[in-house]
């Protein structure tokens, strides 16, 4: 498994995550990582956590599964928090010495799903604010552009308040313990991104395992819902706050919700995020025997 960069982060990435809030990086992640993922999303699906919802579930039992928050509990994922590249990943498009996780998260669609994710951003849910953040989205099995999650370029940037979806609200299952938000008050609604791709500049990549897009908490992003019959799609999603980030609860809500997490180690609205709750872990850009 790679721990280290397999390839040093560009000048010209860098500058474009900061411009557009998004970019794509190419065999970030050796195949011993894709299967140990693999392996550790098996058993989240055997056994899932309490924030676990279902979305889109079919006749046929076809469905959006979704998780978040189980890198403590699941083994493979712990591993792949500490020691992948993830962390060298961050902190290079931040320019910073060492990034704060936050939390993992997975997305399993079956093949042929046709549940098309809102378009919305992430930060708006989280129990935390600010503009240095990371997600690191990571396909475990190839997915086509048409398939893959796409973005508004530069959004995050934009100073607009969106009112972001409820996707508690999309679970048809409706587990009395899923974290929800309500957006309700002076949030505008989003522009009517569908009916101006090209306007809005969407953009989506063709990826294969071992890419991933890393992108930011603010940039808005969607998932088209247009899976072949005959291809799945896994995800694995990781967090990483920088050194703006602070202790963030909000009033409408919060998904995952940390406040509990966060007032048992003594973290209070305002706060810098503590290092114990939320590993800080170093740059290690490339490997220094190679």
């Amino acid at each position: 498994m790679n721990k280290y960069l397999p390839i040093q982060i560009t000048t010209d990435q860098q500058q474009q995550f900061t411009r557009d809030g998004v970019v794509c990086l190419r065999g970030m992640f050796d195949e011993d990582w894709i299967k140990l993922l693999t392996e550790g999303i098996e058993h989240n699906l055997l056994e899932p956590g309490k924030r676990h919802r279902i979305w889109d579930r079919t006749e046929d039992n076809r469905s959006v599964f979704y998780d978040s928050d189980n890198w403590r509990r699941i083994s493979q994922y712990q591993e792949f928090v500490y020691e992948s590249p993830c962390a060298s990943i961050a902190t290079a498009l931040l320019d910073t010495d060492s990034v704060n996780f936050f939390f993992d998260a997975i997305f399993v669609r079956s093949p042929g799903v046709t549940f098309a994710t809102p378009w919305h951003q992430d930060e708006p849910y989280w129990s935390a604010e600010g503009l240095d953040t990371v997600s690191i989205w990571m396909p475990l099995v190839p997915v086509s552009k048409k398939s893959a999650l796409a973005f508004v370029p530069g959004s995050h940037l934009w100073q607009n308040n969106y009112r972001q979806e409820n996707f508690g609200e999309l679970n048809p299952d409706q587990q009395s313990d899923v974290d929800a938000v309500n957006f309700e008050g002076n949030w505008e609604p989003f522009p009517d991104i569908d009916a101006d791709r090209n306007g809005f500049g969407v953009t989506s990549w063709e990826m294969n395992p071992g890419d991933c897009v890393a992108f930011n908490g603010r940039t808005i992003h969607g998932g088209s819902g247009a899976l072949p019959p005959e291809r799945d799609l896994k995800v694995f999603n990781t967090q990483w706050l920088g050194d703006d980030v602070r202790v963030c609860f909000r009033s409408y809500g919060m998904d995952p919700d940390h406040t509990q997490k966060m007032h048992a180690a003594g973290l209070y609205h305002g706060d810098r995020l503590d290092d114990t709750v939320y590993p800080r872990l170093p740059a290690q850009q490339i490997n220094p025997i190679s």
